[in-house]
């Protein structure tokens, strides 16, 4: 083995650092006096004394009061037998937080169920504001030199938020009842497995003693630990989920569970209960616990008692008490509560439309929120995919052309969109890291950019499409007098500004005499037609740009809503689909996919695999089969304004789940009681 790819924070260090930064009795306590200097003493018998009780020692850790009530009821054990022996601990933001008070938030009901399950999830690993792995629930990990073997160290003595004992235990329960059964799990999952030749690998558990797990996969594993991220519960409170699960539940009780919720098999049984926003009696490891059912018209969590990090100090986190989901029925709505201090953020994240951002600004000085100085930074950006391999098998000859490609980014004013949609305040740029990634490339978020329309023209004529018909729209160059006509098909709403962009840069490009129609999807519609490989420009703002290397689909040409690939990214994802096509073996996709599955994923060192991700850039630099115009647009940034500890700039995105980079259990109120 290596050494571990995180450090560990020993409970020496942790002393150390609480010693730093406790109260003064904390470092008291741990002084020892000089013995004291021998007195003669007189002769004589000497009183009977009783001994001294000993002193109890002070306690590393603290807890919010609300815990400390139920502490002394005696319905919830002292802090530091909830934690575990070596917590996780978080350094502040802005400074050391107050216990108290509630979140407000809102969200579109049990089907927006993102909002509050990201951001309670915590997993095996976690991301540093820079966006660097470091431990979560474990407390450290290690790697071998090809990445095909991860050992993980679970802390001793943690818990489930009904403090049960947190083991591998768990971890056994999970692989042996859940990844094992053939009626839980249909297909072998990716993120326990390995392929190669076409088939895929369960992956080798083995677990030497309660702290320890290990996974062995038949090929290198090198992007693993992201998947442990967003991925990564390898574990299932087995003591309670047993009553629901067919290898231990008596049929008959089963059976009765099942009518009593409406369900057809033990199966739909089983993933209801395991679900922690749809059963509050399920326990978890998360920062919140909830207390009824996302279903509900009002959805609250509560701090979990067990939660296992704590800040510089000792105190055990969240700072706040409860969070609360309220339903709201239109954005309207929604708008109106944060304007009135209703809500305390927004939705899913902590940005709104940039569409309001006017209207935020103007009441901004009522005092219940203010603009973030820094825009949380958008991960989604607007532009065209354009299909290398559409259906339309006239349009080939002319998608396939890089001259093509290029004449249509150089003809979109990128200043001018900029200007006229986001008021300057987006970056001109292609699909590419954004600037906060650790992966990002300025050769080629800035490749063909410029806003030159002589040159598109040229580029144009150049292929053959010299001709124009009676209003200036350039004719198919395959001689048969036909106007040349394409349609931009996408997500972007009308009155979005994302649509103001799509029908901006329809008008560039009738600059230089490319006819085209932007033509709004509703979203099953639209992954219908992409699932046909129908669509001709796509206009799905690609996210995943934060960590491509990890989540590449968009860049190796298989993530179908984003389809430039077309029918080749179709038979790369399943070469029986009907409508996939296999790419000629000298076109360059080939080599994309090979540099990601030949060189990428067998590099075990990160550094060296950003190096090589960055030659699969380089080929999209040149050949541009994504055109885009706008990126990192900004959202509304905002805080409440007596809430502290909230990260500025905000990193959002898929990618993690939301809020893996916001540290949002140490949000705190300036003043708890009085702070709605």
């Amino acid at each position: 083995m290596t050494a571990p790819v995180a450090h560990r924070l020993s409970r020496r260090d942790f002393l150390r650092v609480s010693a730093l930064s406790a109260a003064a009795s904390l470092a008291a306590a741990c002084v020892i006096e000089p013995p004291a200097a021998e007195v003669p003493v007189e002769a004589g018998p000497a009183a009977p004394q009783a001994p001294a009780a000993p002193a109890a020692p002070a306690s590393r850790f603290s807890e919010a009061p609300m815990l400390a009530e139920l502490v002394a009821k005696g319905e919830l054990p002292p802090v530091e037998e909830r934690l575990p022996e070596n917590p996780d601990m978080v350094a502040p933001v802005e400074s050391i937080g107050k216990y108290g008070g509630a979140w407000r938030r809102g969200f579109t009901g049990v089907s927006d169920r993102w909002g509050p399950t990201k951001m309670k999830a915590n997993n095996l690993l976690w991301y540093t504001p820079e966006i660097v792995l470091r431990p979560a629930l474990v407390e450290s990990w290690d790697v071998n030199e090809d990445a095909s073997t991860w050992v993980f160290h679970l802390r001793k003595g943690m818990k489930w938020s009904d403090g049960h004992p947190f083991t591998t235990a768990d971890v056994r329960w999970y692989w042996d009842h859940v990844v094992n059964n053939e009626e839980l799990t249909l297909v072998v999952p990716a993120r326990w497995s390995t392929e190669s030749g076409g088939v895929r690998a369960l992956a080798t558990l083995e677990i030497p003693d309660d702290f320890t797990f290990s996974l062995t996969f038949a090929q290198p594993k090198v992007l693993f630990g992201y998947d442990m991220v967003w991925l990564g519960q390898i574990w299932i409170p087995g003591h309670y989920m047993e009553q629901f699960h067919a290898d231990f539940a008596d049929p008959a009780a089963l059976d009765a569970q099942m009518q009593e919720l409406g369900l057809n098999a033990w199966t739909d049984l089983f993933n209801d209960r395991n679900a922690n926003h749809l059963n509050p009696e399920r326990p978890t490891t998360d920062v919140w616990v909830a207390e009824n059912s996302a279903a509900s018209e009002m959805f609250s969590m509560v701090r979990n008692p067990y939660f296992h990090h704590v800040d510089p100090e000792g105190n055990q986190l969240p700072y706040l008490d409860t969070v609360s989901f309220r339903v709201y029925e239109t954005p309207d709505v929604y708008l109106m509560w944060m304007l009135n201090g209703q809500v305390d953020m927004p939705g899913r994240t902590n940005t709104a439309g940039f569409a309001d951002y006017t209207l935020y600004k103007e009441n901004e000085g009522n005092g219940h929120y203010v603009i973030l100085p820094e825009f949380g930074v958008d991960h989604n950006s607007e532009g065209v995919q354009i299909n290398q391999a559409p259906k339309n098998e006239r349009l080939r000859p002319i998608f396939q052309d890089r001259r093509f490609r290029i004449a249509v980014s150089l003809c979109m004013n990128r200043e001018e969109m900029n200007e006229l949609i986001y008021d300057g305040m987006a970056t001109p740029k292609q699909y590419a890291p954004i600037r906060t990634s650790p992966q990002a490339y300025p050769k080629l978020a800035n490749a063909y950019i410029e806003y030159d329309p002589d040159e598109a023209n040229r580029l144009l004529d150049e292929m053959g499409m010299a001709e124009r018909d009676a209003e200036g729209f350039r004719l198919y160059p395959d001689g048969s007098g036909e106007t040349f006509s394409v349609i931009i098909e996408g997500l972007r709403q009308p009155g979005t500004p994302g649509e103001d962009v799509a029908q901006m840069a329809v008008q560039y490009l009738a600059e230089v005499g490319l006819k085209a129609t932007y033509k709004y999807d509703e979203r099953a519609l639209y992954e219908e037609r992409v699932a046909a490989n129908e669509t001709e420009l796509a206009y799905w703002g690609p996210d995943r740009t934060v960590l491509p290397m990890y989540n590449h689909q968009v860049f190796t040409g298989v993530q179908m809503q984003r389809n430039w690939a077309g029918a080749w990214g179709l038979w790369k994802n399943n070469p029986e689909d009907p409508n996939a096509e296999e790419p000629p073996a000298d076109h360059w996709i080939r080599e994309i996919w090979r540099i990601y599955e030949d060189e990428v994923l067998q590099e075990p060192d990160e550094q060296e695999r950003f190096r090589l991700f960055e030659k699969i850039m380089d080929i999209h630099a040149e050949e541009l089969p994504m055109v885009h115009f706008i990126g990192q647009a900004p959202n509304v940034g905002i805080k409440p304004a007596k809430m502290h500890n909230v990260p500025t700039p905000i990193t959002l995105t898929y990618e993690f789940g939301y809020t893996h980079t916001l540290w949002d259990h140490q949000y705190y109120w300036e003043d708890p009681e009085n702070h709605a």
